[in-house]
């Protein structure tokens, strides 16, 4: 995986108008990623994709995360500062996809763990229970109590969730919560860090900013938006000062 160039960074932004967050991760790894073939980075875990686009928004934005919520208790708006290695559960890593089981009482399952075309395929439910019904349909691949087979439907509940538990805690990076408090009230909850949403977030504040330093300084001196782009930060922003201040 490499970093990605301001002017991929801004092609990837003006293709992903409208597009579904998974088709999003995906095409911004498979840009940073011309190694790796389509297939193969569909197929990773949904943490360890996201444990890549981790990596790559730290390359791309530093190391530093700010974001904004709301106390759910008494309303207070909150600010939130950490850092990437508070939210990186694990190294990103190109494995290949692997079938997991477990047994618990006379119950037998095997299964795999949710990838981005299992995204892809419940992304047009929008009924959470429907969505995490078909999710697990694909993801649990043989089901047994006493060595007789059972469908997804037969399964009782308590073992749906202890299914759910450990596809978890394997990929605990597809899954991060933030402990939070409110100064105000003193209440705590959790929230979910995902980093795509997030990511993607920053791309499109950091894009429009730069579309205004290309019009400023193509009509100071009549560069080419491609020139601009190339130019490191620095070098940019000083010809903004001196656009500004002449």
């Amino acid at each position: 995986m490499r970093s990605l160039s301001a002017l991929e960074l801004l092609n990837i932004w003006e293709w992903g108008h409208n597009q579904p967050s998974w088709s999003k991760a995906m095409r911004l790894l498979t840009t940073a990623c011309p190694e790796v073939s389509v297939d193969m980075l569909t197929q990773l875990s949904i943490g360890q994709r996201d444990a890549m686009l981790l990596t790559l928004r730290e390359w791309t934005f530093g190391s530093q995360l700010a974001s904004q919520t709301t106390c759910p208790n008494c309303g207070e708006p909150l600010e939130l500062n950490f850092n990437v290695a508070d939210v990186r559960m694990v190294s990103p890593q190109l494995e290949p996809v692997e079938k997991f089981s477990l047994s618990l009482a006379e119950y037998q399952v095997s299964f795999r763990l949710p990838n981005s075309l299992d995204m892809m395929a419940i992304a047009t439910h929008k009924q959470p229970e429907t969505a995490q019904q078909l999710l697990l349909e694909r993801c649990i691949l043989a089901a047994a109590h006493n060595s007789e087979n059972l469908s997804l439907h037969q399964l009782p509940s308590h073992m749906i969730d202890a299914v759910m538990a450990e596809m978890t805690r394997i990929d605990p990076q597809a899954n991060v919560p933030l402990d939070t408090s409110c100064p105000a009230c003193s209440h705590e909850w959790q929230l979910v860090f995902d980093i795509v949403s997030y990511f993607w977030s920053e791309i499109n504040a950091w894009a429009y900013r730069i579309l205004r330093d290309v019009h400023t300084l193509a009509a100071a001196y009549g560069w080419r938006e491609s020139d601009i782009l190339t130019m490191s930060p620095r070098r940019r922003q000083l010809y903004l000062e001196m656009v500004v201040n002449r």
